[in-house]
């Protein structure tokens, strides 16, 4: 149940976390305004590696209560954390229905996402009858409509990806109207009206990705580098944000003549299409000898598409995000550089535990939890994705990734 919890509010400690309140984001008009917004409100960075332990309180500006508090220390891939927030879920006055975009642009929705979230909840208390979790497969209208039923069968609080900042804006305007509580989850609604947002620091992502590839070309003896600069959706906001950060970290080599831009297709979150806009470039340039891709889903088809030109390994830089099997493969095969690896589990049970404290009188601020993201290489992939569970050592090192397993020191 999850709809009063004026009650209760947790504290969430800075190790990992960024906390920030952006004011008037709704009213600031265009992408660069937002992602600029963004990124000079966020409290200073922490690296995975952190250890300042500065509480910042989350909660319904109007509470007095005592806190429950909540440390990034206490959550895990065992959601335990979770257990602490029963007294919390048994006073709430509604159901939690969350809705998911997709599940082209990631696999992680129906991987990680929907199946991260639903054990959040449920180890907070909640039963199947107090709670949905959707996904809308690509549709603005079902998404939308998805929304519309929930609130018409009692959901007092709604959790949405939303797959485009006008379905976002349509979605949170009828919840408004109708007296529910939205939390953006994953991708910031532009022009919305949502009081909460939880996501990874995007900005971040993107620089992490960025730096990720300023590395491999020194590893991997990129002598001149000619770069291909690809993008996500344009009516992404988080592409925009990813992009905001990695160009940052790559444009005092390419003004420097360091590196050549030698193209920067439109940007795409769907894979073949990602392939035929590379495959254009690099037929029209085929001095392109790396490549800034933003996920590893559009670098699949991408790193197979160059194999078959006989490009050899670890002399073709690529990056990527979100730590897909493939994604983990192709790097231990030595044709993507590393991988941007988002905890997932930290985002699903933030985004629950906010479900479960957010009051619908809350003020329209953006209370905003962003997560640190962490690059991933054949170096750290057992310490990371490996010891988070994330993948199996199984699937990642069968048939020939078995030596590089080893190599890495990855046992299965």
């Amino acid at each position: 149940m999850a709809s009063k919890y004026g009650d209760f509010y947790p504290k969430f400690y800075q190790r990992g976390w960024h906390i920030e309140k952006l004011y008037s984001v709704s009213a600031r008009a265009g992408l660069t305004a937002v992602a600029a917004t963004t990124a000079a409100l966020l409290i200073a960075a922490c690296s995975s590696s952190s250890t300042t332990s500065t509480p910042a309180t989350l909660a319904p500006e109007t509470s007095s209560a005592p806190a429950v508090p909540i440390s990034v220390n206490h959550l895990n891939n065992s959601f335990t954390a979770m257990a602490g927030l029963k007294s919390v879920a048994s006073a709430g006055k509604g159901t939690i229905a969350v809705i998911l975009p997709d599940t082209v642009s990631s696999t992680r929705y129906v991987e990680f996402d929907a199946p991260y979230l639903r054990q959040a909840v449920t180890a907070a208390g909640l039963s199947s009858s107090d709670f949905t979790i959707q996904n809308a497969l690509g549709s603005d209208a079902t998404q939308f409509s998805m929304a519309q039923s929930a609130i018409t069968k009692g959901a007092s609080v709604l959790v949405v990806d939303p797959l485009d900042s006008g379905a976002g804006a349509h979605i949170e305007s009828y919840a408004k109207s109708h007296g529910v509580a939205v939390i953006d989850y994953d991708r910031l609604t532009l022009g919305g009206t949502r009081s909460y947002y939880v996501s990874f620091d995007n900005v971040l992502v993107g620089k992490v990705m960025g730096e990720g590839l300023v590395s491999c070309m020194t590893q991997w003896n990129v002598s001149k580098p000619n770069v291909i600069v690809m993008r996500g959706a344009a009516t992404d906001n988080n592409a925009t944000l990813f992009a905001q950060g990695y160009d940052g970290v790559m444009a005092p080599f390419f003004s420097s003549g360091k590196w050549v831009k030698v193209s920067q297709p439109a940007g795409t979150w769907d894979a073949p299409t990602a392939l035929s806009e590379f495959q254009q470039q690099y037929t029209a340039h085929k001095n392109i000898n790396a490549a800034l891709i933003p996920n590893d889903e559009n670098g699949a088809p991408i790193t197979h598409y160059l194999q078959g030109q006989g490009v050899k390994a670890k002399t073709f830089p690529i990056t990527g995000q979100d730590a897909t099997l493939t994604g983990l493969q192709n790097i231990l095969a030595g044709y993507q550089c590393g991988t941007v690896y988002k905890p997932i589990y930290l985002e699903a049970q933030a985004g629950a535990a906010l479900a479960l404290y957010v009051d619908n009188t809350a003020k329209a601020a953006v209370k905003s939890v962003l997560l640190s993201p962490k690059w991933v290489t054949a170096a750290n992939m057992n310490t990371t994705v490996i010891a988070d569970k994330f993948v199996s050592a199984s699937q990642l090192c069968s048939g020939q990734y078995a030596s590089a397993c080893k190599a890495a020191g990855i046992s299965s």
